[in-house]
């Protein structure tokens, strides 16, 4: 079973960082993506990140690149996403999330993502 836990969200101010650790486990599959979502209240799930376990390729929403950073560490099973410069329109529950072969990594949408993590609170003030 596929389990994904995240973890490092808070209260920063605006301008500030935070890193936001997924830890995946159970994951069988040879080729998949993990991905960041996010989802403000009343708005969408939005995909802004994701990363290939095959070749390390990565995707940036436009609201997010130059700004925030994907990685993994496939040692400890754990993907990684820098957020710099953040911004109160940032303020979310952020969610990643593992697609399955065939995996897509030029755009995200919820649909093509199987397991989720239970998310965690980011919120930044201004």
């Amino acid at each position: 079973e596929v389990q994904l836990v995240e973890s490092g969200g808070g209260l920063v101010q605006a301008g500030g960082s935070l890193r936001l650790s997924c830890a995946a486990s159970g994951i069988t599959f040879d080729d998949y993506a993990i991905g960041w979502f996010r989802q403000a209240p009343g708005k969408e799930r939005e995909g802004i990140s994701c990363i290939s376990s095959s070749d390390g390729s990565t995707y940036y929403a436009d609201s997010v690149k130059g700004r925030f950073t994907i990685s993994s560490d496939n040692a400890k099973n754990t993907v990684y996403l820098q957020m710099n410069t953040l911004k109160p329109e940032d303020t979310a529950v952020y969610y990643c999330a593992v697609d399955r072969p065939p995996v897509t990594i030029y755009a995200m949408s919820p649909l093509w993502y199987d397991y989720w993590g239970q998310g965690t609170q980011v919120t930044v003030s201004s």
